[in-house]
């Protein structure tokens, strides 16, 4: 398959390119506006599909949305028109508005639909809300763009009307819902109009202050997010994407003493804690109980036993774990738990807790375990 993406450079259009270029037996032609017009002519001749998402939102002159938006979706129509080729044009929800951009987008759905009563063509017509996503361009026309990179620097988030509401699609939700498009599996709506689930809704307000503890969560390493939420966890993914490149590491608040060290990685009241501490040989870790805390031991470097007794007496028992081959060791409440390192190089653990560590509750109770009994 032949498919043309008009505004290949921008950021649905990039997003697109990414994806699509990794089908198999797919060729990409691209055009964007700053291309000459015989490139959009030899690509209209050749394509099989046409995702149409070139044109004109933040002119100098309002006279280029005629030419962006509307002139261009009808050269493009009519270079369509001898072999009817199926086509999805990237509309807005501002196309019901009577203000000069909308107005422009409404001329090119008319454009479409009248081509497709012509010829007979399949056309997919999408009124986009505010999409979000990688690649997206700051201070330009995208809110969820420009908070994720003031707060990945460290600017202020401009808020003018906090309670303001927002209907969001993903960038990848769009991308997943168009490849039905190109597979056949979607067929256009009983008005000529296609939407992409799931659409989210949010507030200025909301939105701000997530994007705000996303980047507070670098340095205090708590994601008080609730990972369920799907739209939370997308935006946290397209947060990431702002980092300034010189800024990914973050150096960890390592705790060093004669025994090795320890470092919280993450935690979050949702998923509990993640750490890693390094172990010198002969050393015990440990020898405490938990009265609700559950927590997973794995080494993944050197060799350790993990030696347990259960509260109030019983027989010790322990495991011998390794890096060689890795195994997850559960820790349950009510048994006094220990790791020490019997080799000859460091330890190296990963350990997870069921919740966070809090310094005011921490439910850790000292009480040796003894070697298993022979």
């Amino acid at each position: 398959m032949k498919l043309l993406i008009t505004g290949s450079s921008g950021f649905i259009g990039r997003n697109l390119c990414a994806n699509f270029s990794m089908w198999p037996d797919t060729e990409i032609l691209l055009f964007d506006l700053d291309d000459p017009p015989e490139t959009l002519e030899s690509h209209a001749k050749a394509c099989d599909f046409v995702l149409h998402f070139a044109g004109v939102n933040r002119p100098e002159s309002e006279k280029e949305f005629q030419t962006g938006n509307v002139d261009l979706t009808r050269k493009l129509v009519a270079l369509l028109e001898s072999r009817p080729v199926p086509l999805v044009l990237s509309s807005s929800t501002q196309a019901t508005l009577d203000n000069p951009y909308g107005q422009s987008k409404k001329a090119a759905e008319e454009a479409a639909f009248a081509y497709a009563e012509r010829t007979g063509a399949k056309v997919f017509v999408y009124r986009f809300p505010n999409v979000f996503g990688k690649w997206c361009r700051p201070n330009y026309n995208s809110v969820v763009a420009t908070f994720c990179h003031n707060a990945a620097k460290g600017l202020p988030l401009r808020i003018d009307a906090p309670e303001k509401e927002l209907t969001l699609v993903y960038v990848d939700d769009l991308v997943a819902d168009l490849a039905k498009v190109l597979d056949g599996q979607k067929q256009p709506g009983p008005n000529g109009f296609c939407t992409v689930e799931p659409e989210y809704t949010i507030t200025l307000g909301e939105l701000a202050q997530a994007i705000t503890d996303f980047a507070a969560s670098r340095s205090n390493l708590t994601q008080g997010y609730d990972r369920a939420d799907p739209l939370l966890r997308k935006l946290y993914s397209t947060f990431t994407s702002y980092i300034p490149e010189d800024k990914l590491s973050v150096a960890a608040d390592m705790k060093p003493d004669a025994r090795g060290y320890f470092a919280e990685l993450i935690k979050s009241p949702h998923f509990g804690q993640i750490s890693v501490s390094r172990t010198k040989p002969g050393i015990v870790r440990g020898n405490h109980w938990h009265n609700s805390k559950a927590e997973k031991f794995i080494v993944i470097e050197g060799q350790a036993v993990i030696r347990f007794r259960k509260y109030g007496g019983g027989q010790a028992i322990e495991y011998p774990v390794s890096g060689e081959k890795i195994e997850i060791v559960d820790i349950p409440a009510g048994y006094s738990h220990s790791i020490q390192n019997i080799g000859s190089t460091d330890v190296l653990t990963v350990f997870w807790a069921g919740e966070p560590f809090d310094l005011g509750a921490p439910d850790v109770f000292p009480l040796e375990v003894f070697h298993a009994q022979a």
